[in-house]
């Protein structure tokens, strides 16, 4: 291997600043920009790996692969700078094997190819060669498909890392071929020890107050890329500003505002709407407005929360507080009204309030089995007595005929009357609760079935006098 290239065929940056810096010129124009922080700061063993003990502890499952110097498939599944790309090379390092490194945003079915050429040459000069595939999720299923028979050939070992679960965007045949192993955002222990690391390497001569450190690592959200590319920009600023030491003040002014990590589709976005719902439904009025603060934060679409919290008010509230709905609706229209930041507090409003509420989820049950009853038992014909007979002919045919009008009837209610297709047995779908005003609706509910059971079925004879009566009447 040339001695500008380094362990993975890349350029190295030592090699390539040596030779094209003349000597002396040291600062001069020329000087190569060096690589990133978080390039420079790449662990090169597994014990300089931050965070993840879970999986590189003694004992665990990534140290026990590396120890015994057996490759397999896997796909590591976790958030941004974690050190999923990391692993992969290390993996490589650990097991001596060539490296080929895609990226699923850049690549298709053609680098696929080329890389599977490269395993072939490889391993006639005796090499392995692991696949590490970056963003493995934004690969389409013949993508995936096309270097599956080479993992299973074992021509080569396949790496994939994602920040999307794997079980719904990684197909069947490759997942069940692979392990599949989850990384943690770091921990702010983890973080912290990695910012005094990466400070004392970029910039020793810089002083940060307690302050700073905390809120750049607030910022970072448990992403070690993210710290580097911050710890270099604030770097960067206080050397023009000639600030020193770095106070929490000149971070916040000389980092952009949107720094909150959040993806808008992916899997993070659905776990906290998750955690969103399973709070207000939990009746937890402050761990429901964290996690909304928390998405607000992140760039969320208000809007789109304000049709989450309807869902969760038809849902989970229910008739047990039918003013949940009303107030979630009101909320989403006064944010449409208002825009933010003052039409949040109304969703913010809505939300509490439905957190503190009354919960019931009988109706969205009783839904949910009258619509899987339908689907079982067909087009089940109308009643011939709940039929409109709007004409002469329809009358004669029966339609209508039977009919009792509850108005006229004492209490208000027919008794005994049915109102399902013949042949249909009271289902009981609908089961109130005990709770809020479903407790009421369920004591009206069972004084009804009471009149019910006392009430003969009525007969419908042509010439009932009440039949007729209300066949003359509607």
């Amino acid at each position: 291997m040339s001695a500008d290239l380094d362990l993975f065929g890349t350029p190295d940056p030592a090699a390539q600043e040596k030779k094209s810096a003349p000597s002396g010129s040291a600062g001069s124009p020329h000087e190569p920009v060096p690589p990133p922080l978080a390039e420079r700061m790449r662990p090169a063993s597994l014990d300089e790996v931050a965070g993840q003990a879970h999986l590189l502890g003694a004992g665990k499952p990534l140290r026990l692969a590396f120890e015994s110097a057996k490759p397999h498939s896997m796909i590591l599944w976790g958030p941004p700078g974690v050190g999923k790309t990391t692993l992969a090379r290390l993996m490589a390092k650990g097991f001596d094997s060539d490296f080929i490194a895609l990226s699923a945003v850049f690549s298709g079915v053609k680098e696929i190819r080329e890389a599977v050429a490269r395993a072939e040459a490889a391993r006639k000069l005796g090499r392995h060669t692991i696949l590490f595939v970056d963003e493995v999720h934004r690969f389409n299923k013949a993508q995936q498909d096309a270097f599956l028979p080479y993992v299973e050939q074992g021509l080569l070992t396949f790496i994939g890392a994602t920040t999307e679960n794997p079980s719904f965007e990684v197909n069947a045949a490759l997942l069940s071929r692979a392990s599949v192993y989850v990384l943690e955002a770091l921990a702010p222990d983890a973080m912290a020890a990695l910012f005094e690391r990466a400070s004392r390497f970029a910039c020793p001569e810089l002083a940060f107050d307690e302050a700073a450190r905390e809120r750049m690592i607030g910022f970072a959200d448990g992403d070690a890329r993210r710290l580097m590319n911050l710890i270099e920009q604030v770097q960067i600023a206080a050397a023009t500003a000639g600030e020193n030491p770095v106070t929490a003040r000149f971070v916040e002014q000389a980092l952009s505002r949107d720094l909150r990590r959040f993806d808008k589709g992916g899997e993070a976005f659905y776990d906290q709407i998750s955690a969103l719902h399973k709070s207000v439904r939990g009746s937890d009025p402050d761990a429901a407005l964290y996690w909304m603060c928390r998405m607000l934060d992140g760039g969320a679409d208000p809007l789109y929360l304000g049709r989450r919290i309807v869902r969760m008010a038809t849902e989970d509230i229910g008739l047990a507080d039918p003013r949940a709905l009303e107030i979630t609706l009101n909320a989403c229209a006064a944010y449409e009204r208002l825009g933010s930041p003052e039409g949040e507090l109304a969703l913010a409003e809505a939300v509490v309030f439905m957190a503190c509420a009354a919960k019931s989820n009988a109706v969205y049950l009783a839904y949910g089995a009258a619509r899987r009853f339908i689907k079982e038992s067909g087009s089940l014909p109308v009643p011939l007595h709940l039929r409109n007979a709007p004409t002469r002919l329809m009358k004669e045919l029966g339609y209508g005929h039977g009919y009792r009008y509850a108005h006229d009837e004492p209490q208000g209610y027919a008794a005994g009357e049915r109102y399902l297709p013949d042949g249909v047995a009271q289902p009981d779908w609908y089961r109130p609760t005990p709770y809020g005003m479903e407790a009421k609706i369920a004591e009206k509910l069972d004084r009804l079935r009471q009149l019910d059971s006392r009430a003969k079925k009525p007969e419908r004879e042509s010439g009932s006098n009440a039949a007729q009566k209300n066949d003359e009447a509607h």
